[in-house]
Protein backbone atom coordinates (compact mmCIF):
# COMPACT_ATOMS: atom_id res chain seq x y z
CA UNK A 1 0.00 0.00 0.00
CA UNK A 2 3.03 2.21 1.07
CA UNK A 3 4.48 1.86 -2.42
CA UNK A 4 1.02 2.57 -4.01
CA UNK A 5 0.94 5.74 -2.11
CA UNK A 6 4.18 6.95 -3.50
CA UNK A 7 3.60 6.32 -7.35
CA UNK A 8 0.71 7.74 -6.32
CA UNK A 9 2.12 11.05 -5.10
CA UNK A 10 4.21 10.92 -8.34
CA UNK A 11 1.85 10.48 -10.98
CA UNK A 12 -0.56 13.84 -9.15
CA UNK A 13 2.39 15.93 -9.20
CA UNK A 14 2.77 15.33 -12.86
CA UNK A 15 -0.65 16.50 -13.15
CA UNK A 16 -0.03 19.47 -11.33
CA UNK A 17 2.93 20.47 -13.27
CA UNK A 18 1.21 20.14 -16.32
CA UNK A 19 -1.74 21.94 -15.70
CA UNK A 20 0.84 24.89 -14.41
CA UNK A 21 2.13 24.41 -17.80
CA UNK A 22 -1.37 25.01 -19.32
CA UNK A 23 -2.00 27.72 -17.83
CA UNK A 24 1.07 29.29 -17.38
CA UNK A 25 1.12 29.63 -13.33
CA UNK A 26 3.64 29.13 -11.31
CA UNK A 27 3.95 24.70 -10.65
CA UNK A 28 3.82 25.20 -6.77
CA UNK A 29 0.43 26.65 -7.17
CA UNK A 30 -1.11 23.73 -8.49
CA UNK A 31 1.36 21.70 -5.98
CA UNK A 32 -0.11 23.34 -2.69
CA UNK A 33 -3.42 22.70 -4.12
CA UNK A 34 -3.19 19.11 -4.86
CA UNK A 35 -1.65 18.81 -1.51
CA UNK A 36 -4.23 20.47 0.63
CA UNK A 37 -6.75 18.75 -1.61
CA UNK A 38 -5.22 15.16 -0.33
CA UNK A 39 -4.38 15.54 2.80
CA UNK A 40 -7.06 18.22 5.03
CA UNK A 41 -9.28 17.91 2.20
CA UNK A 42 -10.07 14.35 1.47
CA UNK A 43 -8.12 12.70 3.63
CA UNK A 44 -6.34 10.77 1.37
CA UNK A 45 -2.57 11.61 2.38
CA UNK A 46 -1.24 11.65 5.96
CA UNK A 47 2.40 12.11 5.48
CA UNK A 48 3.55 11.72 9.30
CA UNK A 49 1.40 8.12 9.28
CA UNK A 50 3.01 7.53 5.79
CA UNK A 51 6.53 7.95 6.43
CA UNK A 52 6.54 8.50 10.34
CA UNK A 53 10.28 8.96 12.00
CA UNK A 54 11.56 9.41 8.68
CA UNK A 55 8.97 12.10 7.13
CA UNK A 56 11.77 15.35 8.95
CA UNK A 57 15.40 13.51 7.64
CA UNK A 58 13.24 12.86 4.37
CA UNK A 59 12.34 16.73 4.35
CA UNK A 60 15.30 17.89 5.52
CA UNK A 61 17.59 15.97 2.47
CA UNK A 62 15.19 17.29 0.17
CA UNK A 63 15.51 20.87 1.16
CA UNK A 64 19.53 20.54 0.98
CA UNK A 65 19.16 19.69 -2.78
CA UNK A 66 16.86 22.33 -3.37
CA UNK A 67 19.44 25.45 -1.56
CA UNK A 68 22.62 23.72 -2.88
CA UNK A 69 20.57 24.03 -6.58
CA UNK A 70 19.60 27.28 -6.15
CA UNK A 71 23.38 28.06 -4.61
CA UNK A 72 24.72 27.11 -7.87
CA UNK A 73 23.12 30.22 -9.64
CA UNK A 74 24.93 32.39 -7.30
CA UNK A 75 27.92 33.81 -8.77
CA UNK A 76 29.73 36.88 -7.35
CA UNK A 77 30.81 38.41 -10.32
CA UNK A 78 27.37 39.03 -11.72
CA UNK A 79 26.81 40.64 -8.46
CA UNK A 80 29.10 43.34 -9.30
CA UNK A 81 26.97 43.75 -12.95
CA UNK A 82 24.00 44.19 -11.38
CA UNK A 83 22.31 47.53 -10.85
CA UNK A 84 22.00 49.34 -7.75
CA UNK A 85 18.84 48.81 -7.52
CA UNK A 86 18.90 45.06 -7.69
CA UNK A 87 21.67 44.59 -5.01
CA UNK A 88 19.68 46.94 -2.57
CA UNK A 89 17.11 44.79 -2.91
CA UNK A 90 18.88 42.04 -1.68
CA UNK A 91 20.36 43.57 0.98
CA UNK A 92 18.84 47.13 2.49
CA UNK A 93 15.20 45.96 0.95
CA UNK A 94 16.25 42.41 2.56
CA UNK A 95 16.58 43.40 5.86
CA UNK A 96 13.43 45.86 5.69
CA UNK A 97 11.24 43.57 4.99
CA UNK A 98 12.43 40.64 7.72
CA UNK A 99 11.82 43.32 10.08
CA UNK A 100 8.49 44.88 9.40
CA UNK A 101 7.30 40.75 8.92
CA UNK A 102 8.84 39.97 11.73
CA UNK A 103 7.57 42.99 13.85
CA UNK A 104 3.75 42.75 12.13
CA UNK A 105 3.85 38.62 13.02
CA UNK A 106 5.17 39.39 16.97
CA UNK A 107 2.78 42.38 17.22
CA UNK A 108 -0.46 41.73 15.10
CA UNK A 109 -0.79 37.52 15.68
CA UNK A 110 0.69 37.57 19.10
CA UNK A 111 3.44 34.92 18.14
CA UNK A 112 6.53 33.69 20.11
CA UNK A 113 9.39 36.16 19.22
CA UNK A 114 11.59 33.87 18.15
CA UNK A 115 8.62 32.65 15.42
CA UNK A 116 8.59 35.70 14.35
CA UNK A 117 11.85 36.30 13.39
CA UNK A 118 11.89 33.10 11.69
CA UNK A 119 9.12 34.12 9.34
CA UNK A 120 10.43 37.33 8.98
CA UNK A 121 13.17 36.19 7.70
CA UNK A 122 11.67 33.13 5.47
CA UNK A 123 9.36 35.24 3.71
CA UNK A 124 12.15 37.74 2.23
CA UNK A 125 12.34 34.86 -0.10
CA UNK A 126 10.70 35.29 -3.81
CA UNK A 127 12.34 33.09 -6.20
CA UNK A 128 12.79 32.26 -10.03
CA UNK A 129 10.26 29.91 -10.01
CA UNK A 130 7.28 31.93 -9.29
CA UNK A 131 8.64 35.37 -10.58
CA UNK A 132 9.12 34.23 -14.32
CA UNK A 133 5.86 32.72 -14.99
CA UNK A 134 4.12 36.14 -13.68
CA UNK A 135 6.73 38.22 -15.93
CA UNK A 136 6.52 36.12 -18.93
CA UNK A 137 2.50 36.47 -18.98
CA UNK A 138 3.12 40.12 -17.74
CA UNK A 139 5.64 41.25 -20.15
CA UNK A 140 6.88 44.45 -18.38
CA UNK A 141 9.36 47.03 -19.47
CA UNK A 142 12.36 45.85 -19.88
CA UNK A 143 13.90 47.64 -16.48
CA UNK A 144 10.95 46.12 -14.67
CA UNK A 145 11.43 42.40 -16.15
CA UNK A 146 15.30 43.22 -15.17
CA UNK A 147 15.06 44.01 -11.78
CA UNK A 148 12.19 41.29 -10.78
CA UNK A 149 14.32 38.75 -12.64
CA UNK A 150 17.57 39.21 -10.99
CA UNK A 151 15.87 40.08 -7.52
CA UNK A 152 14.42 36.54 -7.58
CA UNK A 153 17.66 34.81 -9.31
CA UNK A 154 19.81 36.79 -6.68
CA UNK A 155 17.75 37.11 -3.34
CA UNK A 156 16.96 32.91 -3.52
CA UNK A 157 20.49 31.82 -1.79
CA UNK A 158 20.91 34.81 -0.36
CA UNK A 159 17.81 34.74 1.34
CA UNK A 160 17.89 31.36 2.34
CA UNK A 161 21.47 31.98 3.44
CA UNK A 162 20.04 34.61 5.85
CA UNK A 163 17.00 32.61 7.01
CA UNK A 164 19.70 30.13 8.03
CA UNK A 165 21.84 32.63 10.09
CA UNK A 166 18.20 33.91 11.72
CA UNK A 167 17.18 30.21 12.51
CA UNK A 168 20.76 29.82 14.17
CA UNK A 169 20.62 32.32 15.94
CA UNK A 170 16.89 31.86 17.13
CA UNK A 171 17.45 28.05 18.61
CA UNK A 172 21.15 29.35 20.32
CA UNK A 173 19.01 31.88 22.15
CA UNK A 174 16.22 29.14 22.99
CA UNK A 175 19.17 26.64 24.70
CA UNK A 176 19.66 29.39 27.01
CA UNK A 177 19.57 32.22 28.92
CA UNK A 178 23.13 33.15 29.07
CA UNK A 179 24.42 35.54 26.57
CA UNK A 180 27.92 34.22 26.65
CA UNK A 181 26.60 30.63 25.72
CA UNK A 182 24.42 32.30 23.00
CA UNK A 183 27.34 33.40 20.81
CA UNK A 184 28.74 30.35 21.40
CA UNK A 185 26.47 28.19 20.02
CA UNK A 186 25.86 30.38 17.14
CA UNK A 187 29.31 30.97 16.47
CA UNK A 188 29.90 26.96 16.92
CA UNK A 189 26.41 26.91 13.83
CA UNK A 190 28.19 29.18 11.88
CA UNK A 191 31.49 27.50 11.97
CA UNK A 192 30.62 23.69 11.43
CA UNK A 193 28.55 25.61 8.44
CA UNK A 194 31.49 27.32 6.61
CA UNK A 195 34.12 24.98 7.56
CA UNK A 196 31.72 22.33 6.04
CA UNK A 197 30.37 23.84 3.03
CA UNK A 198 34.53 25.08 1.99
CA UNK A 199 35.75 21.56 2.53
CA UNK A 200 33.23 20.49 0.23
CA UNK A 201 33.30 22.39 -2.32
CA UNK A 202 37.32 22.24 -2.31
CA UNK A 203 37.37 18.69 -2.36
CA UNK A 204 34.96 18.45 -4.97
CA UNK A 205 36.98 21.29 -6.97
CA UNK A 206 39.69 18.63 -6.98
CA UNK A 207 38.24 15.72 -7.69
CA UNK A 208 36.99 17.34 -10.81
CA UNK A 209 39.94 19.00 -11.97
CA UNK A 210 41.65 16.38 -11.38
CA UNK A 211 39.78 13.79 -13.42
CA UNK A 212 39.93 11.06 -9.98
CA UNK A 213 36.10 10.46 -11.22
CA UNK A 214 34.56 9.32 -14.55
CA UNK A 215 32.84 12.14 -16.39
CA UNK A 216 29.43 9.53 -16.02
CA UNK A 217 30.25 9.69 -11.83
CA UNK A 218 30.42 13.25 -11.47
CA UNK A 219 26.41 13.72 -10.94
CA UNK A 220 26.10 10.83 -8.54
CA UNK A 221 29.24 12.17 -6.66
CA UNK A 222 28.19 15.48 -6.16
CA UNK A 223 24.44 14.30 -5.29
CA UNK A 224 25.86 11.98 -2.44
CA UNK A 225 29.06 14.97 -1.46
CA UNK A 226 25.33 16.96 -0.81
CA UNK A 227 23.65 14.68 1.11
CA UNK A 228 26.66 13.82 3.39
CA UNK A 229 27.45 17.38 3.81
CA UNK A 230 24.35 18.26 5.14
CA UNK A 231 24.58 15.62 7.64
CA UNK A 232 27.63 16.00 8.74
CA UNK A 233 27.76 19.53 9.49
CA UNK A 234 24.19 18.76 11.51
CA UNK A 235 25.80 16.12 13.66
CA UNK A 236 28.93 18.94 14.49
CA UNK A 237 26.15 21.24 15.18
CA UNK A 238 22.57 21.15 15.27
CA UNK A 239 20.77 22.54 12.32
CA UNK A 240 24.14 23.77 10.44
CA UNK A 241 23.43 21.74 7.46
CA UNK A 242 21.44 23.96 5.42
CA UNK A 243 24.14 26.28 5.86
CA UNK A 244 27.23 23.84 4.91
CA UNK A 245 25.30 22.89 1.36
CA UNK A 246 24.28 26.18 0.75
CA UNK A 247 27.87 27.47 0.84
CA UNK A 248 28.82 24.78 -0.77
CA UNK A 249 26.77 25.35 -4.44
CA UNK A 250 28.58 29.02 -3.90
CA UNK A 251 31.85 27.66 -3.75
CA UNK A 252 31.56 25.63 -6.57
CA UNK A 253 29.42 28.31 -8.38
CA UNK A 254 32.26 30.74 -8.61
CA UNK A 255 34.92 28.13 -9.13
CA UNK A 256 37.18 29.54 -12.55
CA UNK A 257 37.05 27.06 -15.71
CA UNK A 258 35.44 24.43 -13.35
CA UNK A 259 32.34 22.97 -16.51
CA UNK A 260 29.07 22.52 -14.15
CA UNK A 261 26.68 21.74 -17.16
CA UNK A 262 25.70 18.52 -16.76
CA UNK A 263 25.24 19.19 -12.69
CA UNK A 264 23.10 22.05 -13.29
CA UNK A 265 20.98 20.10 -15.26
CA UNK A 266 21.01 17.22 -13.29
CA UNK A 267 19.87 18.89 -9.99
CA UNK A 268 17.18 20.65 -12.11
CA UNK A 269 15.80 17.59 -12.92
CA UNK A 270 16.54 16.30 -9.58
CA UNK A 271 14.90 19.21 -7.77
CA UNK A 272 11.53 19.56 -9.88
CA UNK A 273 11.15 15.48 -8.70
CA UNK A 274 11.94 16.70 -5.22
CA UNK A 275 9.77 20.07 -5.67
CA UNK A 276 7.28 18.35 -7.07
CA UNK A 277 6.59 15.58 -4.58
CA UNK A 278 7.86 17.39 -1.58
CA UNK A 279 5.30 20.14 -1.68
CA UNK A 280 2.41 17.45 -1.89
CA UNK A 281 3.62 16.15 1.09
CA UNK A 282 4.17 19.53 3.08
CA UNK A 283 0.55 21.12 2.20
CA UNK A 284 -1.08 17.93 3.16
CA UNK A 285 0.58 18.28 6.51
CA UNK A 286 -1.37 21.28 7.36
CA UNK A 287 -4.63 20.97 8.77
CA UNK A 288 -7.75 23.30 8.60
CA UNK A 289 -7.78 23.99 12.48
CA UNK A 290 -4.11 25.03 12.17
CA UNK A 291 -5.13 27.92 9.96
CA UNK A 292 -8.32 28.61 11.74
CA UNK A 293 -6.46 29.27 14.82
CA UNK A 294 -4.56 31.94 13.04
CA UNK A 295 -7.40 34.05 13.21
CA UNK A 296 -9.06 37.42 11.82
CA UNK A 297 -5.73 39.08 12.52
CA UNK A 298 -4.06 36.70 9.67
CA UNK A 299 -5.64 39.19 7.22
CA UNK A 300 -4.08 42.52 8.69
CA UNK A 301 -1.11 40.31 8.68
CA UNK A 302 -1.54 39.54 4.80
CA UNK A 303 -2.11 43.65 4.75
CA UNK A 304 1.42 43.95 6.15
CA UNK A 305 3.02 42.08 3.73
CA UNK A 306 1.38 43.16 0.15
CA UNK A 307 0.93 47.16 1.18
CA UNK A 308 3.86 48.12 3.75
CA UNK A 309 6.98 45.96 4.18
CA UNK A 310 7.07 45.32 -0.26
CA UNK A 311 6.67 48.93 -0.75
CA UNK A 312 9.25 50.11 1.91
CA UNK A 313 11.66 47.93 0.65
CA UNK A 314 11.35 48.62 -2.98
CA UNK A 315 11.50 52.61 -2.04
CA UNK A 316 13.99 52.24 0.21
CA UNK A 317 15.56 49.98 -2.54
CA UNK A 318 15.16 52.76 -5.21
CA UNK A 319 16.58 55.69 -3.17
CA UNK A 320 18.17 58.40 -5.42
CA UNK A 321 17.69 56.36 -8.65
CA UNK A 322 15.82 57.83 -11.63
CA UNK A 323 13.42 55.15 -11.96
CA UNK A 324 9.79 56.70 -12.21
CA UNK A 325 6.91 56.30 -9.41
CA UNK A 326 4.82 54.05 -11.82
CA UNK A 327 7.54 51.60 -11.58
CA UNK A 328 7.82 51.77 -8.10
CA UNK A 329 3.94 50.85 -7.85
CA UNK A 330 4.65 47.88 -10.33
CA UNK A 331 7.61 46.77 -8.21
CA UNK A 332 5.95 46.93 -4.94
CA UNK A 333 3.12 45.11 -5.96
CA UNK A 334 5.32 41.91 -7.51
CA UNK A 335 6.65 39.85 -4.80
CA UNK A 336 4.97 36.19 -4.73
CA UNK A 337 6.50 33.81 -2.33
CA UNK A 338 7.53 30.39 -3.47
CA UNK A 339 9.31 27.28 -3.02
CA UNK A 340 12.50 28.40 -0.98
CA UNK A 341 9.82 29.93 1.46
CA UNK A 342 7.76 26.70 1.65
CA UNK A 343 10.92 24.23 1.85
CA UNK A 344 12.79 26.02 4.26
CA UNK A 345 10.06 27.23 6.44
CA UNK A 346 8.93 23.86 6.87
CA UNK A 347 12.16 22.42 7.89
CA UNK A 348 12.43 25.44 11.16
CA UNK A 349 9.12 24.45 11.96
CA UNK A 350 9.95 20.97 12.32
CA UNK A 351 12.95 21.66 14.38
CA UNK A 352 11.59 24.14 16.45
CA UNK A 353 8.38 21.59 16.86
CA UNK A 354 10.76 19.23 18.66
CA UNK A 355 12.34 21.61 20.84
CA UNK A 356 9.57 22.77 22.00
CA UNK A 357 9.37 26.78 20.98
CA UNK A 358 5.76 27.90 21.87
CA UNK A 359 3.82 28.76 18.56
CA UNK A 360 6.25 26.73 16.28
CA UNK A 361 3.11 24.86 14.85
CA UNK A 362 1.90 28.17 13.28
CA UNK A 363 4.93 28.81 10.98
CA UNK A 364 4.01 26.34 8.35
CA UNK A 365 0.35 27.34 7.96
CA UNK A 366 0.96 31.00 8.18
CA UNK A 367 3.40 31.28 5.25
CA UNK A 368 1.64 28.99 2.91
CA UNK A 369 -1.13 31.41 3.82
CA UNK A 370 1.37 34.13 2.43
CA UNK A 371 2.24 31.93 -1.06
CA UNK A 372 -1.23 30.75 -1.94
CA UNK A 373 -2.12 34.39 -1.21
CA UNK A 374 0.81 36.43 -3.09
CA UNK A 375 0.70 33.89 -5.90
CA UNK A 376 -2.70 33.71 -6.91
CA UNK A 377 -3.39 37.46 -6.41
CA UNK A 378 -0.07 38.95 -8.48
CA UNK A 379 -0.56 36.49 -10.94
CA UNK A 380 -4.10 37.60 -11.57
CA UNK A 381 -3.54 41.29 -11.64
CA UNK A 382 -0.24 42.00 -12.52
CA UNK A 383 -1.08 42.19 -16.33
CA UNK A 384 -3.95 44.54 -16.00
CA UNK A 385 -2.01 46.98 -13.11
CA UNK A 386 0.78 46.72 -15.76
CA UNK A 387 -1.18 47.84 -18.78
CA UNK A 388 -3.00 50.17 -16.60
CA UNK A 389 0.58 52.11 -16.02
CA UNK A 390 1.61 52.12 -18.94
CA UNK A 391 4.15 49.59 -18.26
CA UNK A 392 3.94 46.61 -20.60
CA UNK A 393 6.35 46.35 -23.31
CA UNK A 394 4.90 47.01 -27.19
CA UNK A 395 4.35 43.77 -29.16
CA UNK A 396 7.81 41.57 -28.63
CA UNK A 397 10.15 41.86 -31.54
CA UNK A 398 13.17 39.14 -31.18
CA UNK A 399 14.02 36.50 -32.79
CA UNK A 400 15.47 33.45 -31.15
CA UNK A 401 17.96 31.03 -33.21
CA UNK A 402 17.61 27.53 -32.25
CA UNK A 403 21.76 26.82 -33.11
CA UNK A 404 24.27 29.31 -33.49
CA UNK A 405 25.93 27.42 -36.15
CA UNK A 406 27.61 28.97 -39.46
CA UNK A 407 24.39 28.71 -41.30
CA UNK A 408 21.94 30.60 -38.15
CA UNK A 409 24.74 33.41 -37.27
CA UNK A 410 25.18 34.27 -41.23
CA UNK A 411 21.24 35.00 -41.57
CA UNK A 412 21.50 36.61 -37.70
CA UNK A 413 24.11 38.85 -39.25
CA UNK A 414 21.66 39.67 -42.02
CA UNK A 415 18.52 40.18 -40.00
CA UNK A 416 20.75 42.46 -37.17
CA UNK A 417 21.80 44.73 -39.97
CA UNK A 418 18.65 45.31 -41.17
CA UNK A 419 17.82 46.50 -37.66
CA UNK A 420 15.97 43.22 -36.17
CA UNK A 421 16.42 42.35 -32.61
CA UNK A 422 18.07 38.98 -32.79
CA UNK A 423 19.36 36.15 -29.99
CA UNK A 424 20.58 33.27 -30.63
CA UNK A 425 20.97 30.10 -28.19
CA UNK A 426 23.22 26.62 -28.37
CA UNK A 427 24.53 24.36 -26.03
CA UNK A 428 28.44 23.96 -27.79
CA UNK A 429 30.56 26.88 -26.27
CA UNK A 430 32.40 26.82 -29.60
CA UNK A 431 29.09 28.37 -31.51
CA UNK A 432 27.68 30.61 -28.81
CA UNK A 433 31.59 32.00 -28.75
CA UNK A 434 31.69 32.50 -32.24
CA UNK A 435 27.97 34.14 -32.34
CA UNK A 436 29.22 37.13 -29.85
CA UNK A 437 32.60 37.77 -31.26
CA UNK A 438 30.42 38.53 -34.48
CA UNK A 439 28.12 41.23 -32.05
CA UNK A 440 25.13 38.33 -31.97
CA UNK A 441 24.20 37.53 -28.09
CA UNK A 442 23.81 34.21 -27.19
CA UNK A 443 22.42 31.69 -24.49
CA UNK A 444 24.85 29.45 -24.06
CA UNK A 445 22.79 26.37 -23.20
CA UNK A 446 19.55 24.51 -23.79
CA UNK A 447 16.76 27.27 -24.30
CA UNK A 448 13.98 25.33 -23.02
CA UNK A 449 15.55 24.27 -19.88
CA UNK A 450 14.70 25.73 -16.48
CA UNK A 451 17.62 28.21 -16.59
CA UNK A 452 17.21 29.51 -19.56
CA UNK A 453 13.32 30.35 -18.10
CA UNK A 454 15.73 32.47 -15.98
CA UNK A 455 18.11 34.03 -18.00
CA UNK A 456 16.27 34.12 -21.09
CA UNK A 457 14.20 37.54 -21.76
CA UNK A 458 11.14 34.83 -22.81
CA UNK A 459 9.10 38.05 -22.98
CA UNK A 460 10.83 39.58 -25.59
CA UNK A 461 10.56 37.29 -28.06
CA UNK A 462 8.31 37.35 -30.84
CA UNK A 463 9.27 34.33 -33.54
CA UNK A 464 11.47 31.35 -32.84
CA UNK A 465 13.60 29.63 -35.74
CA UNK A 466 14.72 26.42 -35.43
CA UNK A 467 18.11 26.48 -37.42
CA UNK A 468 19.86 23.45 -35.86
CA UNK A 469 21.44 20.75 -38.15
CA UNK A 470 20.11 18.46 -35.02
CA UNK A 471 16.50 17.88 -35.99
CA UNK A 472 15.90 16.80 -32.24
CA UNK A 473 16.99 19.88 -30.76
CA UNK A 474 14.73 21.91 -33.54
CA UNK A 475 11.59 19.49 -32.62
CA UNK A 476 12.07 19.95 -28.68
CA UNK A 477 12.55 23.72 -29.03
CA UNK A 478 9.69 24.26 -31.22
CA UNK A 479 7.18 21.89 -29.16
CA UNK A 480 8.65 24.11 -26.12
CA UNK A 481 8.04 27.26 -27.34
CA UNK A 482 5.42 26.96 -29.55
CA UNK A 483 3.12 26.20 -26.14
CA UNK A 484 5.10 29.55 -24.76
CA UNK A 485 4.17 31.77 -28.11
CA UNK A 486 2.14 30.53 -30.08
CA UNK A 487 1.66 27.83 -33.18
CA UNK A 488 2.16 30.15 -36.02
CA UNK A 489 5.59 32.07 -34.62
CA UNK A 490 7.36 29.03 -34.23
CA UNK A 491 9.25 27.68 -37.17
CA UNK A 492 12.36 24.84 -38.16
CA UNK A 493 14.00 23.87 -41.34
CA UNK A 494 12.13 21.10 -43.11
CA UNK A 495 14.60 17.94 -43.03
CA UNK A 496 13.68 16.47 -46.37
CA UNK A 497 11.78 12.84 -47.17
CA UNK A 498 14.55 11.15 -46.78
CA UNK A 499 15.72 12.05 -43.37
CA UNK A 500 11.77 12.33 -42.32
CA UNK A 501 10.78 8.85 -43.13
CA UNK A 502 14.04 7.47 -41.68
CA UNK A 503 13.96 9.75 -38.65
CA UNK A 504 10.61 8.75 -37.74
CA UNK A 505 9.49 12.56 -37.56
CA UNK A 506 6.37 12.95 -35.78
CA UNK A 507 3.39 14.73 -37.84
CA UNK A 508 3.42 17.66 -35.21
CA UNK A 509 6.89 18.34 -35.66
CA UNK A 510 6.89 17.92 -39.61
CA UNK A 511 3.86 20.47 -39.70
CA UNK A 512 5.92 23.10 -38.17
CA UNK A 513 9.07 22.36 -40.43
CA UNK A 514 7.69 24.99 -42.65
CA UNK A 515 10.39 27.19 -43.10
CA UNK A 516 11.81 28.73 -46.48
CA UNK A 517 11.02 26.45 -49.02
CA UNK A 518 10.52 22.78 -49.74
CA UNK A 519 14.29 22.44 -50.79
CA UNK A 520 15.66 24.99 -48.45
CA UNK A 521 17.56 22.31 -46.41
CA UNK A 522 20.40 22.79 -43.80
CA UNK A 523 22.49 21.43 -46.22
CA UNK A 524 21.84 23.96 -49.07
CA UNK A 525 22.21 27.43 -46.48
CA UNK A 526 24.99 25.75 -45.40
CA UNK A 527 26.63 25.45 -48.89
CA UNK A 528 25.68 28.67 -49.89
CA UNK A 529 27.09 30.55 -47.18
CA UNK A 530 29.91 28.61 -46.92
CA UNK A 531 30.87 29.60 -50.67
CA UNK A 532 30.73 33.46 -49.31
CA UNK A 533 27.38 33.48 -50.18
CA UNK A 534 25.36 36.61 -48.36
CA UNK A 535 22.39 37.69 -46.94
CA UNK A 536 20.95 40.53 -48.80
CA UNK A 537 18.10 43.04 -48.52
CA UNK A 538 16.05 44.06 -51.85
CA UNK A 539 13.71 46.45 -51.45
CA UNK A 540 10.99 46.22 -53.95
CA UNK A 541 9.49 49.39 -55.67
CA UNK A 542 6.42 49.84 -58.34
CA UNK A 543 8.97 49.52 -61.12
CA UNK A 544 10.75 46.45 -59.42
CA UNK A 545 7.81 43.76 -58.42
CA UNK A 546 7.92 40.36 -56.95
CA UNK A 547 8.03 38.74 -60.55
CA UNK A 548 10.75 41.18 -61.16
CA UNK A 549 12.87 40.00 -58.23
CA UNK A 550 12.29 36.40 -58.96
CA UNK A 551 13.53 36.96 -62.55
CA UNK A 552 16.51 39.07 -61.13
CA UNK A 553 17.69 36.46 -58.79
CA UNK A 554 17.02 33.16 -59.63
CA UNK A 555 19.97 31.64 -57.78
CA UNK A 556 18.76 33.38 -54.49
CA UNK A 557 17.23 31.79 -51.49
CA UNK A 558 14.22 34.42 -50.32
CA UNK A 559 14.04 33.65 -46.52
CA UNK A 560 12.03 36.15 -45.16
CA UNK A 561 9.78 39.51 -46.08
CA UNK A 562 9.83 42.60 -44.38
CA UNK A 563 6.51 44.32 -44.52
CA UNK A 564 6.41 48.03 -44.89
CA UNK A 565 5.65 48.63 -41.24
CA UNK A 566 8.42 46.47 -40.42
CA UNK A 567 7.08 42.95 -39.29
CA UNK A 568 9.15 39.95 -40.05
CA UNK A 569 7.80 37.19 -42.25
CA UNK A 570 9.47 33.86 -42.98
CA UNK A 571 8.81 32.46 -46.14
CA UNK A 572 7.67 28.79 -45.49
CA UNK A 573 6.54 25.76 -47.61
CA UNK A 574 3.37 25.91 -49.59
CA UNK A 575 3.36 29.85 -49.21
CA UNK A 576 1.33 31.71 -51.56
CA UNK A 577 2.04 35.03 -50.38
CA UNK A 578 3.27 37.61 -52.70
CA UNK A 579 5.20 40.80 -51.74
CA UNK A 580 4.68 44.01 -52.32
CA UNK A 581 6.11 47.47 -53.74
CA UNK A 582 7.71 48.92 -50.43
CA UNK A 583 8.13 46.01 -48.43
CA UNK A 584 11.75 44.25 -48.61
CA UNK A 585 13.15 40.73 -49.30
CA UNK A 586 15.99 39.18 -47.32
CA UNK A 587 17.72 36.23 -49.10
CA UNK A 588 21.08 34.33 -49.18
CA UNK A 589 22.60 35.25 -52.62
CA UNK A 590 25.44 32.95 -54.04
CA UNK A 591 28.99 34.99 -54.21
CA UNK A 592 28.31 35.57 -58.12
CA UNK A 593 25.27 36.91 -57.81
CA UNK A 594 27.17 39.67 -54.87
Amino acid sequence: MTALIFAAIVLVSVVAQWLAWSLKVPAILFLLLTGLLLGPGVGLLNPDALLGDLLFPVISLSVAVILFEGALTLHFKELKGLGKIVRNLCSVGMLVTFVIIGAACYWLLDIDWRVSAVIGAVLVVTGPTVIAPILNTMKPVKEIDSILRWEGIVIDPIGALFAVLVFGAVTSTSQGDAVLSTLLALLQMLSAGLLMGIFAGWFTTLIIRREWLPYELHKFAILALVLMTHSIANVASHESGLLAVTIYGMWLANQKDLDLTSILEFKEDLSQILISSLFILLAARLEWDSVLLLGPMVFAFLAVILFIARPLCIFSSTLGSKISYRSKILLSWIAPRGIVAAAVGSVFALSLTEAGVEDAEKIVPLIFTVIIVTVILQSVTATPLAQWLGLRKPVPSTVLFIGANHVARGIAVGLKDLGVSVLMSDPAWENCHLARMAGLPCYYGNPQSEHAERFVPLADLNMVLGLSPNRHDNALAVQHFAHLLDEKKVFSLHSGEHHSKRNKVSSTFRSRQVLFRRDVTFTKLSSLLTKAGKVKATKLGDSFLWQDYLQANKSAVPLFVISVSGKLKPFEIGDEYQPIAGETIVAVHPVANV
